[in-house]
């Protein structure tokens, strides 16, 4: 195992304290693993709480801050946060408003945050509601889901009810944002190599030569099937068939198609993908309203990609191009 850390019992620790001093507009409470926006909480504002497994940087705690969430839980590397995180992080950012809760389909995340959500309601702390992202198609159930995966339509999704919530709506409007965003996005991704959790110290999972994984999820599991490695032009078309059989996105106001890049691809791949993936779509009469290539949902050092398609509307664009300032996002401020 090679990896730029000191002890793997640490790694967690010590890369939240590297992002907070490297963006010292944000606040770490270092005994909860939590990173808030510095202004945390902001009055009248509804709160954005999120978290997860680390090893998917810059999700979570890279999309604190104006325009997205106001706090994020850092679990260990793969593994949920805890419920006092999650409590903690809610408090946190209780602006009078609300808090709205964005969870990823995975059985451990939505496990302990409905136990916060609990928790909040026996103290008469704010009101809390979740939203659960499962924008994956690569498979109905797995090694740790009931349902489908959530993936990377959270990234949209973050991003879209954070700006909503900055305009000043309502949780039940903000919560309705987050689920029509869930409800129109799709995803599917694939792996190239596997990835190594540092505390395990090898590979989580054995992909050999000249082979791929299609489907995978963003901890390493399996997907739909092992296939030979191929160009890009046929691994674009393996990943948007099943999302363009999944949703029809040819009406409303076109796509925000989003290209990720799983932390061991290079830009200069993934845009020869977004390449292959615009051209499908173009063939397909998906009109492409906006667009994001890059590393935003990753899996460690994996190398791979996922593809991402949101259905938009007027509103949904609005809120799209609206300012965000984040370590991981960054636009119009």
């Amino acid at each position: 195992m090679k990896k730029l850390i000191n002890d793997p019992a640490n790694v967690v620790a010590e890369a939240l304290q590297g992002l907070a001093a490297a963006h010292p507009e944000l606040r770490m409470d270092a005994q909860n693993k939590i990173i808030f926006r510095g202004d945390a909480p902001v009055a009248g504002k509804v709160g954005l709480v999120s978290g997860g497994g680390s090893g998917h940087e810059p999700m979570h705690c890279g999309f604190v801050g104006l325009g997205m969430l106001d706090a994020a839980c850092a679990g260990e590397v793969f593994t949920s946060p805890v419920p006092d995180q999650m409590m903690a992080a809610t408090r946190g950012v209780d602006g009078g408003a609300g808090v709205l809760h964005i969870v990823k389909n995975y059985t451990g995340d939505v496990m302990n945050f409905e136990m916060a959500a609990e928790l909040a309601a026996a103290e008469s702390g704010p009101p809390v509601v979740s939203v659960i992202t499962n924008d994956d198609v690569a498979v109905q159930d797995s090694l740790y889901t009931a349902g489908r995966r959530g993936v990377g339509v959270t990234v949209l999704l973050e991003k879209i009810t954070g700006a909503a919530a900055e305009q000043g709506r309502s949780l039940a409007e903000v919560a309705d944002v987050a689920r029509k965003v869930n409800a129109q996005g799709r995803s599917m991704g694939m792996a190239l190599t596997s990835c190594t959790v540092p505390a395990a110290g090898k590979p989580t999972f054995d992909l050999p030569e000249g082979e791929m994984e299609l489907g995978i999820g963003i901890h390493g599991e399996p997907g739909r099937r092992r296939l030979p490695v191929a160009p890009a032009k046929q691994v674009a078309e393996l990943l948007c068939e099943p999302i363009l059989a999944d949703l029809d996105f040819t009406s409303g106001d076109g796509v925000i198609a989003f290209v990720n890049g799983m932390g061991g691809t290079p830009l200069i791949e993934l845009y020869v993908m977004y390449a292959e993936v615009a051209s499908i779509l173009a063939k397909s009469g998906v009109t492409v309203a906006r667009s994001l290539v890059g590393p935003y949902m990753t899996s460690l050092e994996m190398a791979g990609c996922s593809v991402t398609l949101l259905k938009v509307d007027d509103d949904l664009l609005r809120l799209w191009d609206a300012p965000v300032r984040t370590p991981g996002l960054r636009r119009g401020v």
